[in-house]
């Protein structure tokens, strides 16, 4: 007993004596310290004792996909904080590669009996998964909401950014500049938020340079700094001057491969993300990106949960959050080089990029699209 209680003790932040006084339901602790040691004992998948477990119905499971992507962090922050603003203690849950998944962190929480779950970037977001185990998750009344990736048959609350205005952002911001050979570096396709980040693309292209093809300039590949590398490589063999990205850890692995043939952010390209992560103004150079809504997401999410949880019905349409350009460093004029240096795919001419991938083709507008799109500059930090 005496390690289980120096566990929680270390977990809550406080002293064994406080644990023991909490467990024991003896007087004399603040209520906020209370809470922080049952919220560890639950962190830390200790039982409750029979007399405290009435409060286990004040319990939300949050469920994530990992914790490496940055954003996934802040998604967190936001959503435990509105939580415990109303009372309920989050349960986070997280995959690693080899633990635990989302079905075994869904079943833990039943047996926990939590008042309701929120998975953001979850399996709803697959295409290719089996919707099968939200929809047993309504039909027993647990109430559920998502966040990133809409999936139709389920009856449940859809928080979502909207991924094809991301990349329209991104493309007319570099449009702006007078990039004309732009790439896509997103993850697999089969991933709602991927698909729509595509589409964004084809359109953005269609509407900024009358591009009929955009399939050459599109690399899918792993949401990681590795996977941006790799998709980066065949984008830059292809001559590409910039690079939109599916995420800020994709574009963090676009800039290591620019700089490794020995080229220049933004100098030699640009380079644009998703997300704004956390220290992303902080990265060398300071990372251009495409923010996501986060705190109003989260507190939307929370929001229509506990809503649910209160016998309400939150709508069942999907609430699409509009994103924001961030300019920054990485991002800047596109170097006019010789065409030899950079030729494009054999389908770029015909595509509308032109011959020499930097001017449309003949008879196709320039950029028509850039003044309307909502931009925030930030200083570069010293």
């Amino acid at each position: 007993m005496r390690t289980r209680l120096a566990d929680i003790a270390a977990q809550a932040g406080v002293s064994e004596a406080t644990v023991s006084r909490v467990l024991n339901s003896r007087p004399g602790v603040a209520d906020d310290t209370r809470r922080a040691v049952l919220t560890a004992l639950d962190v830390l998948g200790y039982e409750r004792p029979a007399r405290l477990r009435r409060r286990s119905a004040g319990l939300v499971g949050l469920m994530l996909p990992e914790l490496d992507n940055p954003i996934f962090p802040a998604f967190a922050q936001v959503i435990e904080r509105a939580l415990a603003h109303h009372g309920y203690t989050p349960v986070l849950c997280t995959q690693t590669p080899g633990g635990a998944t989302e079905d075994d962190y869904t079943e833990l929480l039943l047996e926990r009996g939590v008042s309701g779950i929120i998975f953001v970037s979850g399996l709803h977001s697959d295409s290719g998964a089996d919707l099968a185990r939200y929809v047993r998750l309504v039909d027993r009344g647990l109430p559920v909401v998502f966040v990133n990736g809409f999936a139709e048959g389920i009856d449940a609350p859809f928080i979502s950014s909207d991924e094809s205005v991301a990349v329209e952002l991104a493309i007319g911001h570099l449009a702006s500049l007078r990039h004309r050979r732009i790439g896509l570096a997103v993850g697999p396709e089969r991933y709602v938020p991927t698909a729509r980040k595509i589409a964004g693309f084809r359109r953005g292209l269609k509407a900024t340079f009358g591009v009929d093809d955009a399939e050459p300039w599109i690399e899918r590949s792993l949401f990681s700094v590795e996977g941006g590398q790799a998709a980066a490589g065949a984008l830059l063999d292809r001559g590409a001057t910039a690079v939109v990205c599916g995420s800020d850890l994709m574009a963090l692995g676009v800039i290591r491969a620019v700089r490794e043939r020995g080229l220049t952010v933004p100098g030699d390209v640009s380079v644009v993300g998703y997300d704004d992560s956390p220290l992303v103004a902080f990265t060398d150079p300071p990372l251009t990106t495409v923010r996501q809504a986060v705190a109003p997401m989260g507190a939307a999410a929370v929001r229509a949960l506990l809503d649910e949880i209160g016998g309400g019905r939150a709508p069942r349409t999907e609430l699409v959050y509009r994103p924001e350009l961030v300019v920054r460093g990485s991002t800047g004029p596109a170097a006019h080089e010789p065409a030899a240096a950079h030729e494009p795919p054999a389908s770029g001419a015909a595509a509308g990029f032109g011959a020499d991938g930097y001017d449309a083709a003949p008879g196709i507008p320039g950029p028509a699209r850039t003044e309307s799109f909502p931009i925030r500059s930030e200083p570069i930090p010293s």
